[in-house]
């Protein structure tokens, strides 16, 4: 499905995200409720560790999108909450940059105090869309 990047400066590029995307004629939009580096119990995993969990977050991300017959480049717009906003910098956003290379999404990036419990660093929410099925 084409996609355009709505970039009116060019700042944004080196974090690896876009202003806005558009998406004309879209047939499918899936809602991702927030991810976070939990297993299929929804017990937490990489305790302490935001590479982990990020990486955790996105493989998540993924197994929603290819259940409901989507894939990562459907991506539009990734909202990102964390409770340590410079260790995600440090080590969650260059991995986020890396998945997502080359998808233009909008993205937001909150501090929080805190997510759904004391041992998530991150949550990912997304949105996608695709071509009607």
């Amino acid at each position: 499905m084409a996609k355009r990047a709505v970039n009116p400066w060019t700042w944004q590029d080196a974090i690896g995200f876009s202003q806005g995307v558009v998406v004309p004629g879209a047939g499918r939009t899936l809602y991702l409720a927030g991810q976070v580096a939990c297993d299929g119990e929804g017990v937490p995993l990489c305790v302490g560790d935001m590479a982990g969990q990020t990486r955790k977050a996105l493989e998540n991300i993924a197994t929603v999108l290819q259940q409901a017959g989507f894939a990562l480049q459907d991506i539009v717009r990734l909202n990102i909450y964390t409770t340590d906003v410079e260790q995600f910098h440090r080590h969650g956003s260059p991995l986020i940059k890396q998945v997502l290379a080359g998808i233009p999404h909008a993205s937001t990036l909150l501090g929080v105090a805190r997510l759904a419990s004391p041992d998530f660093l991150i949550e990912l929410e997304a949105t996608a869309v695709a071509a009607a099925a």
